[in-house]
């Protein structure tokens, strides 16, 4: 593993980050299926699950499966809502510690960061003793448990931190690169979801080996500009940077009825707790919006979405429940039975100290 050492770019992935973090706070629930989302109601609740426990996924419990089946699946298991404030506290102290070990750093989401670690380190055999510490750390620190995928490149370090989970270790060397992709299912892309996974089998493509080899002009046709993305990540190509600060560009908030509703009463109420938790957010952050817009997931599962234009910047909450409620009542059919309902602002502005004190000073 004696690589000169070009570019390493780590990929660190908290292990089922919401149920380890419910468990880092309450033994009983250690060792055992956990999941983590909607209420089941016995098998007959609505939602998804957010996340599961180990020991739930032996039951085939996954991510973004319908909180119903999960139940079907694992009755037995330990069911429990979402704490957001306990998920964001570890979050930020994990992150915290992560990014001490970075040259540059960039969290993606609540429960993971690329890290680009050129500077830190000689070779790759270093960054495996750097890993190690990394996740000697977390746990010494929180209780929990993180992957770690190293590479040239961002898409293969994501790859590779997904290879040994829980508690993994994953390094990819440049002279391996081509090695370690070729045999894996086009799946492991992280953005290559089931569309357009299905397309690819029908072009006979089933591995990242396969699509690499696969004329990128007959990707484009069936997929445009993508076809040169998939093209390109399975070839071990990445030349995207770590991006140390997002630019929050909308916030939204959505809610499933427990059953379909065709009383548009219902939906209205239920628009304005939406509206009041974007705004509480939006506040929180200290931003103004001036798109407001809506999604509608009806019976049949058909989505709509719509957005409306403001003439100012505000975080007027009744202005926002006045144009979501106009734009609901404009694509729903009567008696129409509705899903899901969902709010978003958008076109977001941050607000300076002194606009602060104005705001404040005029409410």
């Amino acid at each position: 593993m004696q690589d000169s050492l070009v570019r390493a770019i780590l990929h660190v992935d908290l292990d089922a980050f919401y149920a380890s973090a419910e468990q880092s706070i309450n033994p009983l629930l250690r060792n055992r299926p956990l999941v983590v989302g909607a209420d089941p109601k016995e098998g007959k609740g609505r939602g998804v699950v957010l996340t599961a426990s180990y020991e739930a996924r032996k039951y085939g419990i996954r991510s973004g499966m319908p909180i119903s089946q999960a139940y079907r699946l694992c009755p037995d298991a330990t069911y429990i809502r979402p704490n957001w404030a306990l998920y964001e506290q570890l979050s930020n102290k994990i992150m915290s510690i992560i990014r001490t070990f970075a040259n540059k750093f960039e969290q993606v989401s609540i429960d993971e960061a690329f890290l680009d670690i050129i500077g830190k380190i000689a070779s790759y055999e270093d960054a495996q003793e750097y890993s190690i510490a990394i996740k000697n750390v977390v746990k010494r620190e929180t209780g929990l448990t993180c992957s770690i995928g190293v590479a040239p490149n961002k898409s293969i370090a994501k790859i590779a931190s997904d290879m040994q989970k829980p508690d993994g270790l994953t390094i990819v060397t440049p002279d391996k690169i081509h090695a370690f992709l070729s045999p894996l299912p086009i799946s492991k892309i992280s953005g290559v979801g089931s569309k357009s996974q299905k397309i690819l089998n029908e072009l006979g493509i089933k591995t990242i080996g396969e699509l690499a080899v696969y004329p990128v002009d007959e990707l484009v046709r069936h997929f445009g500009k993508n076809g040169i993305w998939m093209w390109n990540i399975a070839n071990g190509l990445d030349n995207s940077e770590i991006i140390e600060y997002y630019e929050r560009k909308s916030i939204s908030a959505e809610h499933t009825f427990e059953e379909d509703v065709s009383d548009y009463a219902i939906v209205h109420k239920t628009l304005e707790m939406l509206s009041s938790e974007v705004i509480n957010t939006l506040k929180n952050e200290h931003f103004l919006f001036r798109s407001a817009g809506i999604k509608t997931r009806f019976s049949d599962f058909e989505t709509i979405t719509a957005v409306r234009t403001l003439r100012g910047y505000t975080d007027s909450q009744d202005l926002l429940l006045n144009r979501v409620k106009e734009l609901f009542n404009s694509m729903c059919e009567k008696n129409r039975k509705i899903r899901l309902v969902g709010v978003r602002v958008s076109n977001l502005r941050k607000i300076q100290a002194e606009q602060k004190d104005l705001l404040a000073w005029i409410k």
